[in-house]
Order: C-alpha cells, then structure tokens, then sequence
C-alpha cells in the first residue's frame, strides 16, 4: 500500500483517536499522510468492532477506517484512565473525538483541561449537531442528516410521489472528510498563532458545507442558476447529464462545451435537423431534448458500453458507462492506476482501496496491519513548528501565495478555502477558455455561486499560451507558495511547467493536481466530469429508484466536488508542514473516483470476497427494521425521515403514535419479524405524521430518543433556530448584486480560529494591474504594452489600481 520510502508529509504529527462512530476516517485519512495516530479503545474493544460490513467474522469497515493506526486500551471511567488519557493528550498535537464533549468534561477531561497541560494542543469535537443548540441532544442517521443538509429536497424525480433518500454512506463520508478538512485547518493556525484552539464540530453543519451546499457553487451544467430558482418539488435534471440505454447495460455523456457537441454532431451522422450553429449553445440543446436525446437513444441502443465509451472518448464526447459494485471490481483501469490494490490481511482475494493521495507521485496508502501502542509517551514535544513570527489572531494563511488554475467547482471551492483565511489567491483566467463556473443564465457579470466560490481571491486575465504570458507566470511561480489546478493530467506540463520545470523555479512550491481518473493509468487522459465519475464508480447506480428503469436520480447533486476541494486541502496543508520541516515543496494529486471509493471502501471490500455482498440500489425501502423511511407530514410535498432500529425505538414509535399495542405483539418482537409486516406497520406510522407537520413530529419522536426529522429547504436553512444559535450563516456583499447573500462562515465553531474574511468575488481580470503591480513589480507602460499584445486581459469595469505594499511570502 504505502510506499515506506516516502517522506509523508504529517510525519512527526501524533493525534489522538478517540472516535468510536461513524466519523473514524478521520483519523485514516491522517494517517494515510503519515501521522501517528493512536487510536483510544475501552478494555476488551471499542463498539466499533462489532458494527459495520462484516463477512466470513471480518469486520471490513473497522480494518479499513483504522488502518494505519496504533491501538491503547484506556478506561476513562476510572481515575488511572484519565491520568493516562490526559498523558497522551499532553504528548499529542491534535485530539479528535466524538460523544458528548459534556461526558468529557464530567470526566476531567475538557478540552479546557487538555490545553492547559498542552497550550498548543487542538482538539476537535465531533457530534451530529455540536455541543450547544437546540438539537444538540438530537439522535442521528445517514437519513436524518440527508433531510436536515436539504439533499433529501432535491433527491429523487418530479413524477414520484415521494423524494429518494440518497446512498447512506454519502453523510458521514462526506462529513469525516470535512472533519479532517478542520483539523489541518487548525493546524495551520497552530502554525500561524503558535496557540492551540477548541473545535466544536457539528456533522449537520459539514454537510450543509461539504454536500451540494446551498450557498456554495455549484456545476456548469446548471449555467449559473442558484439552487433559489429550482421547482419546490424534485426537480427533473436528467437532461443534464442524460443517460441511455445501451445493449447490455446504460450509458452516460456530459455534452457541454461547444466542441463536444460537435463530436456528438458527427457520432450522430451531421443530422441536419441540428446543423444550425446555434446548437453549439448548451441551454439550446436542453430546450431541444425532446427531438435530440431519442436520436441520441437510438445511436446508443446498437452499442455495448464499451462501445459507446471508446467511440465518445475517440470523438470527444465525454462519456461512462453506468457501472456497479462487480463492475467497478472488474474494471483493470482502476488496479492500474493504484486505486485498488490485492489486502490479504481482510480475507483471501480480498481487494481493497489503497487511499486518497498521490504525494509526490507515489501513493500514500495506510498500512494495513494494526500496530500495537508501546512507549506511547515518548514523544516529549509536537511536532509542529510555528512560523518565526507566529502571533495570536493571525489568520493561517496570512502571508502565503496561491497561484488558482483551477476551474468550476473542484478549482473555484479549493482556492476559496485558502482565501478565506488570509492567503493571497489570485485566480489565472482567460476569456479564451473561459472558467464554466463564470456562466450566467442572462448575462449578469457575475452570479450567485461565482460570488460564494471566488470570495476573497483576485483575478489575473493571463495568456498562458504566449511566451510572454508564459513567462509571466513564471515569474509568479518564483514568488509565489502554492499553485492549484484541475486540468486534465498533463495540461500543465503541455504549457511548459512540468514539476521539475516548477521546482526549478521555485524548490519550495507547492502543486496540487485534481482530475477525474488521477495520473496513472490508461484512464488518466479520458475526459471526465463529476457526473461520469459517479456512473463510473457505481454511485449514479446506487443514487436510484429500485425497479425504475429510468429512475437514475443523482444528476442534480455536484458529488464529489466540495469533497475533493477539501482533500486536496487537507493534503496543501500536510506539505506545509513538511515545508517548515524540510524546507522543499511537493505535490499531491487526487482522483475525484478515490473520492467515491473511500466512503464504499467496505463495502467493495466485500464485493471482492463475496460477489453480491456489495451495495445495492435500495431507494426508500430501508431494511433492518420496519419504521424506517420517508413520511408524508402535514402541508404541500412535506415530509418526515424516521429512522427508528431496535426494539426500544421501535416500542417508543408505538408510544409516540398512540399504538403501544403494536410494541406487546408477539409477531412483531423482532427487528425481522417487523421487516416482514413493513408494508402495514409504515402505513399505521404515515397515517400519525399526515396529521402533523414535520416538525412538530420530529420533536415528538427525538424527544423519545428516536432519530427523526423534517424534511428541509433552503429557505428553512436560514430561519432555522438552531443554525442561528450557531452563528453558521453571515453575508457576503457582492457589489453586482442586488442584495446581499447568505454565506456559510467557519468549517466549525471554535475559539480562537477567526471566522473567515468576507470580500467580494472579482470580475473575469478585474486584478489584473494590481496584481503585477504588487507581486512582480510591473510598470504600468510595461502592463500597457502587454495588454496590447494580447498576453493579458482586464476587465472593462476594473477599478483604478493603487500600489499597495505586498505582504512578504
């Protein structure tokens, strides 16, 4: 898996694992970059080991989530444990845990408490909806989350009754990926501050950042539309990345850009019905589905996926077969290009994923055997060093460059992160190949989510395909920290700028990559986009109603966009570190795929040894229990997530809905007896929430202890009582707009990590003088005579520069 020769960047790094729930990727996804992670069990086990996938007695999700880790059993009930629990704390650079951060406290164990002992120590609480609020005492699923993050609004078709509860694994997946996103924030602000800080995680808040965010930007297909003006109901998006039937399978294409609609303008034979150039706009072809996608249909039904694929990608027509979990197993691109490797350790032929990170090139997988913890007090002082002039309120990335390549969401959200706490990010752009993300619906010069994306950055019109212009980069590489793109593998060594050539110039800059298939591998040149990669590794499948042939519903959602911005982030941050330790720079490259195969890391897993043991398509139809699903409440397409397991939520539901007798039925005593009578005991359960609204409903049954929830909008978000209590939402004063809009403010609630910086997305080149004024130097006759020759641009609307003093780098 690892290759041990590397230098991970996060060595020298211990963090504290005391996390028994779902959120345990956490800490594999530190472990992965090289921190020693020792994991904190109670005697005899954690929990953790009984629940998950498990075949032939092999707990797959807890191998793979813990992999890399080291293991202590302590008993915090006792006085001993938390002595020693507190030593390792005092040891540690970072702790995260879940529970009650209250049960901590009891316990002695605040974080107050550990940072007294250790004052640069960060520790991270992780709940479903933080310590404070008013559902901080909430129980919580996979399906509660998705109707609370308002994905369960937008997930299913407008001709069924009923929205479609997304994949499980997407919630806390997603989640435990911004989780780490937080902890490497804080770092940095260790790094910056020289002082520790107190997260108070909250799943539910992750979400509504991480998982097609609201108020976040969303993909090119949608032109700029805000999530605002979609129907109240689900609405029907499969026209934009329509899929078809194929011989022996189903197919999918992203036809977007001008020249692939003209590679399918010839797939399909020059029809001369669409020869009209007006066709090369996308909002025409979408008005125009009703006579083009039947043509399309019928192209595809003579061709096997196979096919189909090889032709698209030989015409330029981004295209994927619709893939499941055998499928994904099967596919020699992904063993070749290192997703998968051979984990004798889970089981005989056993497969398994290798991880999320190319460092340096070289695959950063954990280590798949389970360490023991000896000497773990032996680490005398972290391994984080501060900069030299490290002050408290200083934000992370105060001081730093970054040089943003990159494009739509993946390229516009991982910039943001950086702007947001204080680096310079200047966002490289062209009209000549124009960012997607920069499209309006009318013409307006910037739209909603370019305003929530490009927050805080500054935009440079720069012609990388000029010498001069090359050189002008160049020369900003010298001066600059980090650079970010999401090009197709190569496109930037095409431009001139492999890593040696940037290392050259600069042996301390940064790289960080992002493309649909990674670097290696026969896929890595294919063209792909979010929705190819989601067909591609079983998840379009999975998102889908059972039984539908045509119920493919993940086309609104932009998974796994706002999920790799953060792990590519979470890596930027780890080379940091190893930059203030070695004094050189690196690069890490991701694969939106490995974004899907780490939260299906099990279950693949037990594909591999057990064919049919994978992830199915479930749609609404929960099993495990029979109170579990999608009610319709009180009021127009209102609805309520039960999500009750077990006989005491199962006898407390009885309670709640005035059916205790349902709870003393002898043919209703098991969690498999009740799945038998399904049908009639959700009938009885729909009956009760039809009369009632979904929360009212909700607070009557989670005050049983059974999780539950309404069913939320985006306009509930911002009148939501126990968000506000939070402080999650502030506003961001775009000038080309009418009004201000809401805005998500920090990754979590902490106390000494500043909220983020709150400036206006620019305009297409709005900084172009500015910025080689500042940062090379440039006199404005030399800027002029750029101009002219067409190796920059600037916005017409671009304000007078000013000369201000640049901050060191």
């Amino acid at each position: 898996m690892a290759d041990l020769e590397v230098d991970l960047p996060l060595t020298g790094l211990r963090i504290i694992d005391a996390v028994n729930g779902p959120l345990q990727n956490v800490g594999r996804i530190l472990a992965d970059l090289g921190a020693e992670v020792v994991r904190v069990e109670e005697p005899g086990g954690s929990s953790a080991r009984r629940e998950g996938v498990i075949v032939d007695g092999r707990n797959l999700t807890f191998a793979l989530k813990n992999a890399g880790k080291r293991r202590v059993e302590i008993d915090v009930a006792t006085e001993e444990g938390r002595g020693a629990f507190a030593e390792l704390a005092a040891s540690a650079d970072v702790v995260i845990r879940d529970g009650s951060a209250w049960q901590w406290a009891d316990r002695g164990l605040s974080a107050a408490a550990l940072r007294a002992a250790n004052p640069r120590l960060v520790v991270v609480e992780m709940s479903d909806f933080g310590s404070f609020g008013d559902r901080s005492s909430w129980q919580a699923t996979p399906d509660v989350h998705a109707a609370l993050s308002t994905v369960l609004s937008r997930s299913g078709l407008p001709d069924v009754t009923e929205p479609l509860l997304p994949p499980e694994f997407l919630a806390y997946e997603s989640a435990a990926v911004q989780a780490a996103w937080v902890v490497m924030l804080e770092l940095a602000h260790v790094r910056a501050t020289g002082e520790g800080d107190t997260a108070d995680f909250s799943v539910q808040e992750g979400l509504i950042q991480i998982l097609d965010p609201v108020f976040g930007i969303g993909g090119s297909a949608r032109a700029g539309v805000p999530l605002r003006d979609l129907p109240r109901g689900r609405p029907d998006s499969r026209h934009l990345y329509p899929i078809f039937r194929a011989k022996d399978g189903w197919v999918r294409i992203c036809v977007l850009a001008k020249r692939q609609w003209q590679g399918m303008f010839e797939w399909l034979g020059r029809p001369a019905e669409f020869a009209d150039p007006r066709y090369d706009d996308t909002q025409v072809r979408f008005g125009a589905v009703a006579t083009l996608y039947p043509r399309i249909g019928q192209l595809f039904a003579g061709l096997t996926m196979e096919e189909a694929v090889e032709q698209g990608q030989q015409l330029g027509v981004p295209t994927a077969a619709v893939a499941d979990a055998a499928d994904v197993l099967g596919e020699a691109a992904f063993h070749e290009s290192g997703s998968f490797a051979p984990a004798p350790a889970l089981g005989e032929g056993a497969v398994a994923h290798t991880g999320w990170f190319e460092i340096d090139d070289v695959r950063a997988g954990a280590r798949w055997a389970e360490e023991g913890a000896t000497d773990l007090t032996a680490k005398s002082t972290p391994g984080l060093v501060s900069v030299h002039d490290a002050r408290p309120g200083r934000l992370p990335f105060e001081g730093m460059r970054v040089l943003d390549l990159g494009v739509i969401v993946v390229g516009a959200e991982l910039g943001r992160l950086f702007a947001d706490y204080g680096a310079d990010v200047i966002k490289i752009e062209s009209s000549s190949f124009p960012d997607g993300s920069r499209q309006s619906p009318g013409g307006e010069l910037i739209t909603e989510g370019a305003s929530w994306g490009m927050r805080n950055k500054r935009s440079l019109g720069l012609n990388l395909r000029t010498e001069e212009g090359r050189r002008i980069f160049a020369d900003l590489v010298t001066a600059s920290d980090i650079i970010l793109t999401n090009f197709k593998p190569g496109t930037l060594a095409s431009l001139g700028f492999d890593m040696e050539t940037l290392r050259s110039l600069n042996p301390a800059i940064i790289l960080s990559e992002s493309s649909a298939f990674g670097n290696h591998g026969p896929w890595s040149r294919r063209l792909g986009y979010g929705p190819l990669v989601r067909a591609s590794a079983g998840l379009s499948k999975l998102w889908s109603y059972p039984g539908n042939e045509d119920g493919f519903s993940d086309a609104i959602t932009i998974f796994p966009d706002h999920v790799v911005a953060r792990l590519n982030a979470v890596a930027i941050v780890s080379l940091l570190l190893r930059r203030d330790r070695t004094g050189r720079g690196g690069r890490v490259s991701t694969a939106q795929v490995d974004a899907i195969f780490g939260g299906i890391a099990d279950w693949l897993a037990a594909e591999s040894l057990q064919t049919g043991a994978g992830l199915r398509a479930t749609g609404n139809d929960r099993d495990g229990d029979a109170f579990r699903g999608v009610f319709a409440s009180r009021g127009d397409d209102e609805w309520l997530v039960v999500d009750a397991r077990g006989d005491d939520r199962f006898a407390a539901v009885a309670r709640i809905i005035g059916r205790p007798d349902l709870a003393a039925a002898p043919h209703l005593a098991t969690a498999d007896e009740r799945w038998a009578h399904r049908v009639e005991l959700r009938a009885v359960l729909a009956s009760w929430s039809a009369e009632r609204t979904g929360t009212d409903a909700a607070a009557a049954l989670q005050a049983a202890g059974v999780p539950a929830a309404p069913m939320l909008r985006l306009d509930d978000l911002q009148t939501d009582a126990h968000l506000r209590t939070r402080g999650v939402f502030g506003r961001l004063v775009q000038p080309q707009l009418p009004e201000p809009l809401p805005t998500n403010l920090g990754e979590a609630r902490t106390e000494s990590l500043a909220d983020p910086r709150l400036t206006p997305a620019p305009l297409p080149a709005e900084h172009t003088r500015s910025v080689l004024e500042d940062v090379l130097g440039l006199p404005a006759e030399e800027i002029e005579r750029l101009l002219a020759a067409g190796d920059l641009e600037e916005h017409p609307a671009a304000a007078p520069h000013v000369v201000a003093t640049a901050p060191a780098v």
